[in-house]
């Protein structure tokens, strides 16, 4: 990684905050500068040392970097790139570890300038917590990281870009951006808003009676609502049609439990049942479960 001599992360939160750690950790001898608007994540960071400066300042802290890494909010990209877009060197890489990647390749190709390359990330890590006190820098080992790319993208810069998630502990894998918002509008935006609706369907009252597997079921739902609404909104038709799938789903089996047909809702049980047994056990194959 003798390309990367300074790397910039905008956002220091759970994701933010590991990335700059991970940078540290993996390769210490590149310069990580971080920025936060609050004042008061800025002065935790500080005190953690999860970056070797904590910039006060937006624009300044890309000034002569070879990577840039929004860790903020989706709708918060558009400005940043406005802001930062004349403080950029030529030739720096721009990428963000959002949870959607169509509008961000869009407001990048509007807002930055020709002489930077904007690639996504997503890093396929995180929780349900949030805040630079929950940082980490083995936080992306044995993750996947999502890398999107359009046509005309620098190849080079694709290639150092893999590079440096390899070297946070990531498996990388790329694709279109429309591809990326496809794919985990089913297997990360719907099991999120899934979960919000079972909670929302039950009382209070209701959820005093609840076990360890209701907690399970519903955890996701503890992301931040602001982060939440943001992915989703970003990706509205694929989350939408998500939706109409499990509604599909749903309604085959009110369909047997109303006819009382235990054979077919034995075999709905048992294909679910099969499906996740498969999916643990790649998982396990592939170290993505510890």
């Amino acid at each position: 990684m003798k390309e990367l001599r300074q790397i910039t992360v905008i956002g220091l939160g759970l994701l933010g905050g590991s990335v700059a750690l991970a940078i540290k950790s993996f390769l210490p001898n590149v310069k990580v500068i971080g920025f936060s608007h609050r004042a008061a994540t800025r002065k935790k960071a500080r005190q953690m040392e999860v970056a070797n400066c904590i910039s006060d300042n937006q624009a300044d802290s890309v000034v002569g970097s070879d990577l840039v890494i929004l860790a903020t909010p989706i709708f918060t990209f558009e400005d940043i790139f406005r802001d930062i877009k004349s403080s950029l060197k030529e030739g720096t890489i721009v990428t963000d570890v959002g949870s959607t990647k169509t509008l961000p390749h869009r407001w990048a190709a509007k807002r930055l300038p020709k002489s930077v390359h904007y690639i996504g990330s997503h890093p396929i890590a995180g929780s349900e917590q949030r805040g630079v006190e929950f940082s980490r820098d083995d936080l992306f080992v044995n993750a996947n990281c999502i890398i999107t790319t359009k046509k005309g993208t620098n190849r080079e810069a694709v290639s150092l870009l893999k590079g440096f998630w390899t070297k946070t502990g990531c498996r990388t894998i790329t694709m279109t951006p429309a591809e990326h918002d496809k794919i985990y509008a089913s297997v990360s935006h719907l099991p999120h808003i899934t979960a919000a609706s079972l909670l929302n369907s039950n009382s209070d009252e209701l959820l005093k009676y609840s076990g360890k597997g209701f907690l399970d079921t519903s955890r996701v739902a503890s992301g931040p609502s602001n982060i939440w609404v943001d992915i989703v909104m970003t990706n509205q038709k694929n989350c939408a049609r998500g939706i109409n799938k499990l509604i599909k789903e749903l309604e085959k089996f009110e369909k047997v439990i109303e006819s009382g047909d235990h054979d077919k809702l034995h075999k709905l049980l048992e294909s679910a049942r099969n499906k996740r047994a498969k999916l643990i056990k790649d998982k396990l194959r592939k170290k993505e479960l510890l």
